[in-house]
């Protein structure tokens, strides 16, 4: 029997279990549905077909979930947040080692999402498809991340370890490198380590890519 205690729904119609038993049923709901809509997309997947996949009843579903779109949306969510707790985790273990600096913290945040992507390639389709699904979860993840990125530059910044007029564009232009990086080589194709592609990225931030100009007297 499913747990129907639940507290009271968000604005997207998502209900928020208050036991462990209906915390694990909601994430085989959102784990189901990560294969779901990373499979079929959006419009092809089915609340019945997600519930098979989850192993629970059909009815179970909307004690969890008003309809598919809010089950989408916490999925972004979902998501979203997986995302930021990884790399949190990633650059948490690199300061918890020791010596570090900015652009250590930066390959690692990348090498830490790589990595994720690698484990879960639906989320380009699920967050690309989430921009005419769920137009604000689609923001809000981005912005979120830019925001994250952008505070850790400024940390850098403020120990004097990068330049001193960083500014939101430089997070968003970090972000969409990132991005691209993880398409290319994670999702299209693993032939690169991880941290390789994270350590070619951080030469672009700590030494760009400008040629070197003449030497004095040439």
């Amino acid at each position: 029997m499913a747990d129907t205690r639940t507290e009271m729904s968000d604005a997207a119609g998502t209900k928020t279990p208050r036991t462990e038993r209906g915390r694990k049923t909601l994430r085989k709901l959102l784990d189901a549905s990560a294969e779901e809509f990373g499979e079929k997309g959006f419009h092809e997947a089915s609340v019945s077909s997600i519930t098979r996949r989850a192993g629970v009843a059909l009815g179970t579903f909307y004690t969890y979930f008003d309809s598919k779109e809010a089950l989408f949306q916490a999925l972004v969510q979902h998501l979203s947040s997986q995302v930021k707790v990884s790399a949190g985790k990633s650059v948490g273990d690199l300061k918890a080692g020791g010596q570090f600096n900015a652009f250590d913290v930066e390959q690692a945040a990348l090498s830490s999402f790589l990595d994720f992507a690698r484990e879960h390639k639906e989320i380009y389709r699920i967050i690309d498809e989430s921009e005419f699904v769920d137009p604000q979860a689609y923001r809000a993840h981005y912005e979120g991340t830019a925001q994250r990125i952008l505070a850790r530059l400024r940390e850098g910044a403020a120990q004097g370890e990068m330049r001193d007029d960083i500014e939101e564009a430089h997070a968003w232009a970090l972000m969409g490198m990132n991005v691209f990086l993880g398409l290319r080589f994670a999702v299209w194709s693993d032939e690169k380590s991880s941290e390789s592609v994270a350590m070619a990225a951080r030469s672009i931030l700590e030494h760009g890519i400008r040629a070197a100009g003449p030497k004095a007297g040439e």
